[in-house]
């Protein structure tokens, strides 16, 4: 991590002042996305509410940067365990906060981390779980069939997520000139992570859709017509992760699906089905937008389970010992 101490000076001194220097470095010099800041800000945020707590108790001063050491950490350590956090919440928060730290030395505001010997406690990465091919269907028809406007774009909005595996944050920032509708091979631009540029085809199965809801539909949501988001809320403003996640379990509750699902879980039904269906992992990493094909390979193992449980459920001989 190289930070350049000049740069951040002028925000301050105390606690929370380096934090708003931390997000601004995150932001500007490291290229982080909204919501990755606003995850760091949430999770310091919540140290620095342990901290003023502690404060009350202790009548030490909370937003001193002397405030940040191992006693202080480890209390904040416990204090999360005592709060019944899962294991991957309380990693994530350490982690944000060892991230933190190590700016502080990077700025000269402190000389030692006090959180080298502070353990994360080990997760259990657990592997993405697809819909069926079947469950989709259900969930898109139960939009399709919702016969209002908001219906129809909701139709428009689930299956462009389903049939591109664009991320939620992708989503949600499409404007209106990242869609490319008129030509011979329709698609769209998106930005990832890092704010990584990419070109998704948009398959004939989203494009109708897409088109009805953007030529009939949109204009009855948009109030002020600077607005440029593809798919905004009743109030006319771009639709929020938030909003899309409440649409989405509305619509797998409508279809009657039962599987555990996520944000993201049209995105990871998307890549498995392609993997299964012969695609190279290759082209799946670039339709992702994987900086590693590593991460993508996670798909394969999905796809082989699928396989698996395919063949044990119909094989006359698979549950013979």
């Amino acid at each position: 991590m190289l930070v350049n101490k000049e740069i951040f000076e002028f925000l301050g001194t105390t606690l929370n002042t380096k934090i708003k220097s931390f997000l601004y470095y995150l932001t500007t010099e490291k290229g982080s996305s909204k919501n990755t800041t606003d995850a760091y800000r949430n999770d310091l945020n919540g140290f620095t509410d342990f901290l003023d707590k502690q404060e009350l108790d202790t009548k030490q001063p909370s937003q001193s940067i002397t405030s940040i050491n191992q006693k202080s950490i480890e209390n904040y350590v416990k204090w999360l365990n005592s709060r019944e956090y899962s294991r991957s919440t309380i990693a994530r928060k350490i982690a944000a906060l060892k991230s933190f730290v190590n700016f502080l030395i990077e700025t000269g505001d402190i000389t030692k981390s006090p959180i080298l010997d502070i353990e994360s406690p080990k997760t259990i990465k657990s592997l993405p779980k697809p819909l069926l091919a079947k469950e989709v269907d259900a969930i898109l028809l139960a939009a399709k069939n919702n016969g209002s406007i908001e219906g129809a774009r909701d139709s428009a909005m689930l299956s462009l997520m389903y049939w591109t595996g664009l991320r939620v944050s992708e989503l949600i920032a499409l404007n209106i000139d990242n869609l490319y509708l008129s030509e011979n091979e329709p698609y769209l631009r998106c930005y990832g992570k890092g704010d990584k540029e990419r070109t998704i085809p948009i398959p004939d199965q989203a494009l109708d859709s897409l088109k009805y809801y953007l030529r009939e539909v949109r204009h009855n949501f948009v109030r002020n017509s600077a607005e440029l988001g593809v798919f905004v809320n009743m109030r006319g403003e771009r639709l929020t992760r938030q909003g899309y996640w409440l649409i989405l379990k509305a619509y797998v509750k409508k279809a009657g699906v039962t599987s555990n699902v996520t944000p993201h879980t049209l995105r990871h039904s998307y890549a498995t089905h392609l993997l299964r269906g012969g695609a190279s992992i290759r082209a799946v990493q670039e339709l992702l937008g994987h900086a590693n094909v590593s991460t993508t390979q996670i798909y394969t193992q999905l796809a082989n389970q699928d396989l698996k449980d395919a063949y044990e459920e119909v094989h006359p001989r698979a549950k013979i010992n």
